[in-house]
């Protein structure tokens, strides 16, 4: 299955349906990332609780992202420790970053436009909103390839030959 996604319809497949479903890991690599609310009942609560929620029932979650996010986020993550204490989150900076996706559990990914943020992921008012689009796919070859490619990024494969190295933060590698 592909399916194509517009606009709000990512926040409720991707948002609503997809991270939460995770129950062994779930990815997520990222440009930007801003402090993304979720509605849960009669309120919105930050898309790090629900992290912080899944990393307490045994998930393991990987955040890959471009640049450190601004001072909103920070406060939010600071509100749930497991994230920082637990080895099950993992987060790691990339400046070269630009891809927009999210794995959960190696049976379905959403690759798109969107950033992690509210206006990206269509959590915003409608008139407030980006115009986004992606695929939320289940096909074996899509979730093959793009696990192998995530992972090695993660792991820093591409540091070695990378150009942007001495404006890097935090090299992956380490060498």
């Amino acid at each position: 299955m592909r399916q194509l996604l517009l606009n709000e319809e990512i926040y409720d497949r991707v948002i609503e349906e997809l991270v939460p479903a995770a129950r062994r890991f779930l990815w997520i690599v990222t440009a930007d990332i801003k402090d993304l609310h979720v509605v849960r009942g009669r309120r919105a609560v930050p898309l790090l609780k629900i992290l912080a929620g899944l990393v307490e029932q045994g998930v393991t979650v990987r955040l890959v992202h471009a640049k450190e996010p601004g001072p909103r986020f920070r406060r939010d993550f600071d509100r749930y420790p497991v994230l920082a204490q637990s080895e099950l989150f993992e987060r790691v900076l990339c400046p070269r970053v630009h891809t927009k996706a999210v794995i959960c559990d190696g049976r379905r990914a959403f690759v798109g436009s969107p950033n992690l943020t509210g206006a990206g992921m269509g959590a915003k008012n409608p008139d407030r909103r980006n115009f986004e689009a992606g695929f939320l796919t289940d096909e074996a070859e899509d979730l093959h390839r793009l696990i192998e490619w995530v992972d090695a990024l993660y792991l820093g494969q591409f540091c070695g030959r990378c150009r942007l190295r001495a404006q890097c933060p935090d090299p992956l590698d380490q060498g």
